[in-house]
């Protein structure tokens, strides 16, 4: 298996433990994000490298792989976390930030899961993640923008992990079905494990990533005991 990883919207919460997952196995990561000084202090912890990139712009995606060519070469793993939430009335939202969300959190993902597969297919093997939420499943009154962005997306990871998984390429979706704990949203006092923990939600993703080809999974759901289906 290869042991090159790309976190695609890395920072801190979820795409940090998943870079401290995947170094600890041993995997040489490189974090790509729009602003790269944030991620200086994790790049130090787990070895990786990061590359500038707005997955918004198709010029950004294509340096972002041909700098992750000169410097990792092709990545076995590709984990695919940006999105972007617009929200408000439906009358109410503006047309420029709602195809803005859509860029980034749909878009987005459509490029860098085709640049990576072109670099995937020659090798026949290779695990791309998409993270998910509950609006991939449920739409929300006031935000019909996220919905639209991660109906979207999951609709691209199922599409692929029929074209691909033939080939070789196993491609899954992780709907985070809950909110995920941080610094900033602490786990109230009253109601323990009531939010997702970042490296439970990681060893999910190793999980995925470990699945043998016999018995791979298309999407997994990860929530809270206390949420609601």
């Amino acid at each position: 298996m290869n042991t090159t990883a790309l976190i695609v919207g890395a920072g801190s919460g979820l795409s940090a433990a998943l870079a401290r997952a995947l170094a600890a196995r041993g995997y040489r990561c490189a974090l790509a994000a729009r602003n790269i000084a944030k991620l200086h202090d994790l790049c130090a912890e787990t070895g990786a490298i990061a590359i500038g990139c707005d997955t918004a712009r198709p010029a950004d995606v294509d340096r972002l792989f041909a700098q992750l060519d000169q410097q990792l070469g092709v990545p076995g793993v590709v984990i695919y976390n940006p999105s972007a939430r617009v929200r408000g009335p439906l009358i109410e939202l503006d047309r420029d930030e709602v195809a803005a969300a859509l860029t980034v959190t749909a878009y987005g993902g459509f490029l860098v899961a085709q640049a990576a597969v072109k670099r995937m297919l020659p090798e026949k093997e290779g695990v791309i993640v998409f993270t998910g939420a509950s609006a991939s499943i449920k739409g929300y009154p006031q935000s019909a923008p996220f919905a639209m962005g991660k109906f979207a997306l999951r609709g691209l990871a199922q599409s692929m992990a029929r074209e691909l998984a033939p080939q070789g390429i196993h491609v899954a979706h992780v709907v985070i079905d809950g909110g995920i704990r941080s610094a900033q949203r602490p786990v109230p006092s009253d109601k323990p494990d009531s939010l997702l923990d970042p490296d439970a939600i990681a060893q999910t993703y190793l999980h995925l990533i470990d699945q043998h080809r016999s018995a791979w999974s298309w999407e997994i759901e990860v929530r809270p005991w206390v949420e609601r289906f």
